[in-house]
Order: C-alpha cells, then sequence, then structure tokens
C-alpha cells in the first residue's frame, strides 16, 4: 500500500482491485506504476508551474512529461489539486517551448546541466536540443484534453496564440528544412543515432507538405527526415489547437493558419507517406525523404505508426492501419520480436530482442480484440523482472534483463492501459470515444 497519496488516485486504484478481483500481482502493479508519476518525478515549483523529471535522468522532456501525467487527468475532473499540478506542468512545458521550441528536454533552472558541450544553440536552461517533432505534439495535446477533462481555459487564454505562432513559425520553416532551416545538430564521439550527418544538417529530403524532424521519440536521429508517425501527430494536434483558438479565444486566423498547415501535413502524408507492399497491401511508412527513399519499421516509442488511432489520426478500422498493423507485428518489422516469454515491438534504441513494454500499452489499447487485450495484460504481468514495474525495454527470453529500472513514462502507459480495461479513458480522447462503442 502506497502512503500518503490523494484520495482521487486512491479511488481509482481501488476500482482497479474491484474490477479484478483476487489478482495481487495486478493490483501491487498496477498501485506501484500508476503512483510512480506522482511520488517521484512531479516538483512543484515556488511560481505554481511542475517541472517533471523522467526518471532515471534529472531532467524534463515535453514529450515524456505530458505521457507520464496523462493518466491523472481521470483524477483532475474531480480533484482541484491534481488539477493544479497538471496545469502546472502544461505552463512549464509552454514556457520551455517559448524559450526554444528546437529543445527537446529542459533543466529545473538554468544551471548548464545536460549536453552543453553539443555542436548547437544551448542555452544552460537546455538539457538536450535535439529537435522532434513530437515534443511540439505533446504538450498542445496535454493542454486539449486538460481543458477537456477540467474545463479550465485561463492557461490557454494566456499562453495559447504565442506558443502557436511558435509552433506554426517551426513547422513551416522545417516544411522545406533543406531551404528555410538554421537547425542544426552535432554531438562528437557517439554512435551515429546520437548525431546528424552532413555537418548537423541531416540527410537531404524535399519538400513534401509534411514537416521534417531531426530526432525520432527514441531521441535517435531519423534515417529520413519526414518521420510519419510524428506528422500524424501533428496532423492531430493543430486540429486540437484549432479548436482551442475558435472555442476559447476567438482567434479566427490562427484557427485558420492551424487547419491550412494541417491540410498540407495531411496531404503529404497521404501522398508520400504510403508504400503498396507486396504482401501486406497499402501500409503507412516509417520514414521518407519524399525522393523515392523509405523506412519500412516502427519504433516502440510513441508517436508510432502502430499508435495512429490512439493519438487520433484516422479510426481503429481504417483499412490502410489494419494492413500496417499486420506488418508492424510480424517478422516482416524489422523490430518485432518473438521469445519464449513475449512478442513484440522494440527498438534501435535498445537490443536486439528487446521490447518495449509502452509498445505492449500501444498494442493494447488499439486493438478491438478482447483475446489480444488479455495476452497484452499477461505479458505484463509476466515481464516485470519480478519488480512490479515496468522497464524501458527487456529480453524476450529473460525478462529480467532489461533497461532502465526506474522509467516513469512506461510506467503511465501500463497503468492507462490497465485503466482502459475497467471502461476508464481520458476525456476527449480518441481511446474514450472508441470505448464508448462497446
Amino acid at each position: 500500500m502506497v502512503e500518503n497519496i490523494p484520495e482521487s488516485l486512491q479511488k481509482l486504484i481501488n476500482q482497479v482491485k474491484e474490477f479484478f478481483p483476487g489478482d495481487e500481482k495486478l493490483h501491487q502493479m498496477f498501485e506501484n506504476c500508476f503512483v510512480n508519476t506522482y511520488t517521484t518525478t512531479l516538483k512543484q515549483q515556488e511560481d505554481g508551474k511542475t517541472f517533471v523529471i523522467t526518471g532515471d535522468i534529472p531532467a524534463m522532456w515535453l514529450r515524456d512529461s505530458a505521457a507520464q501525467v496523462r493518466p491523472y487527468l481521470l483524477a483532475a475532473e474531480e480533484d482541484k489539486e491534481i488539477a493544479d499540478l497538471l496545469e502546472g506542468v502544461i505552463r512549464q512545458q509552454f514556457d520551455f517551448i517559448l524559450h526554444d521550441p528546437y529543445a527537446n528536454a529542459f533543466n529545473e533552472s538554468a544551471n548548464g546541466k545536460g549536453h552543453q558541450t553539443d555542436q548547437t544553440d544551448m542555452t544552460p536552461n537546455i538539457w538536450e536540443r535535439k529537435y522532434e517533432i513530437d515534443s511540439l505534439c505533446y504538450p498542445i495535446q496535454l493542454a486539449y484534453l486538460f481543458w477537456k477533462s477540467t474545463g479550465r481555459t485561463d492557461f490557454i487564454k494566456e499562453m495559447l496564440q504565442p506558443v502557436m505562432e511558435t509552433i506554426l513559425k517551426v513547422w513551416r520553416t522545417e516544411q522545406d528544412h533543406e531551404k528555410l532551416s538554421n537547425y542544426t545538430f552535432s554531438r562528437a564521439d557517439v554512435r551515429q543515432s546520437d548525431t546528424l550527418i552532413r555537418d548537423g544538417k541531416g540527410g537531404k529530403v524535399v519538400p513534401t507538405g509534411m514537416t521534417w524532424s531531426a530526432f525520432r521519440p527514441s531521441d535517435d536521429a531519423c534515417m529520413y527526415g519526414y518521420l510519419v508517425p510524428a506528422n500524424m501527430f501533428a496532423v492531430v494536434a493543430l486540429g486540437y489547437a484549432a479548436e482551442m483558438a475558435d472555442e476559447v479565444i476567438n482567434k479566427p486566423s490562427l484557427k485558420e493558419e492551424c487547419l491550412k498547415l494541417r491540410a498540407d501535413i495531411q496531404q503529404g502524408i497521404e501522398a508520400h507517406g504510403k508504400l503498396n507492399h507486396p504482401f501486406h497491401g497499402d501500409v503507412y511508412v516509417y520514414e521518407t525523404d519524399g525522393d523515392g527513399q523509405y523506412n519500412m519499421m516502427d519504433d516502440a516509442n510513441v508517436p508510432s505508426l502502430l499508435a495512429a488511432p490512439y493519438l487520433g489520426y484516422l479510426p481503429y478500422e481504417d483499412a490502410v492501419y489494419k494492413n500496417t498493423r499486420n506488418f508492424l507485428l510480424s517478422r516482416d518489422n524489422p523490430y518485432y520480436y518473438e521469445g519464449k516469454c513475449a512478442k513484440g515491438i522494440g527498438s534501435p534504441h535498445t537490443p536486439d530482442h528487446y521490447v518495449w513494454h509502452i509498445a505492449f500499452a500501444i498494442e493494447g489499447m488499439t486493438t478491438t480484440d478482447e483475446a489480444e487485450k488479455q495476452r497484452i495484460l499477461s505479458y505484463f504481468k509476466n515481464t516485470d523482472g519480478g519488480t512490479n514495474y515496468m522497464h524501458e525495454g527487456f529480453d524476450t527470453d529473460r525478462p529480467e534483463e532489461f533497461t532502465r529500472d526506474w522509467f516513469a513514462w512506461a510506467n503511465s502507459m501500463f497503468s492507462e492501459f490497465v485503466l482502459s480495461l475497467t471502461g476508464k479513458a481520458v476525456k476527449g480522447s480518441p481511446l474514450e470515444k472508441q470505448l464508448a462503442k462497446k
């Protein structure tokens, strides 16, 4: 029993225990994982903002922090203190974006920690400046879902317009990375996936309508600059921003800008982000350069191709998604692994034959097959390495061999999956709409 947690969180824990009577293993795992972000990673600041460490690294990733607190939106519906904490997270994220929209991770203060020797425009506030589209999508998504969950709008009225103008400028610029962008990134004496080729400019791309990304949500460098699942997420985030611009701050021009860029990116995805696979049919590709080069794979980190309906880019029943899903959950995906204890999607970020708990959560929340959901649940219960916590990657034959024993993002994703099995999902999310169909 975890002590000193809010009644609203304990209520959700109790509901899970009631839904799965007698499953002591699951009860302990859920309780540990669900409160992990709350008890170990949230740091309320004097100005009311909330700094969120990712776990075993003392920096705040825009992506991780949004995903870490997302399950708490269910509690924020009725708990003012939780809502205050989450609003503080969003305000902190928005401040960081205004400081530098190209950075992915930040320090708690201007303390100069992190990768200060990287060849890019670093400041003492920045831990790492690997530009990733999803770093800008996640705070928009969290702000939108927080609004839907709590009805609060003050932070949107104060910050949405400058934040979105900043993001729109970056995404427009990166639609023609070769000609318009000044962003470069180089890191010395590291594996290739931790730096960009061509003196930090990255591989060549040609305009497609999509917006360019330097790095994947794994923080590994993109092979080709148009990262399709990240562009899918951008389409969804721009739709959220347009709705907030219209309904909360009444800014028709901002709404139209968001919708115009959204249409451009979506057209680029549909025109350049698909291929006809000889066995699986029409499928989405992971990356492309817009000039005939494609990367056929998926990564465990979110946004992923597998996560497309979870993010809200397309319906769960979409035919091309189903084809893509069949490809991703097969050995045709070079990062799909099968072992004695589990099978699923891993990542080039971790060793061969290591699969990820985050990918399990996404697989479970994007299937409509109840048997598949139960199989995923059993994988979770049998691959925690005896710790009652989730990890990054683990060996499919030896789950006790894993990376990162304190990884709050994975714990939160597991928690969200378990809550979805009980019929609970965040208000306004695609998952809520999908569960309502049952």
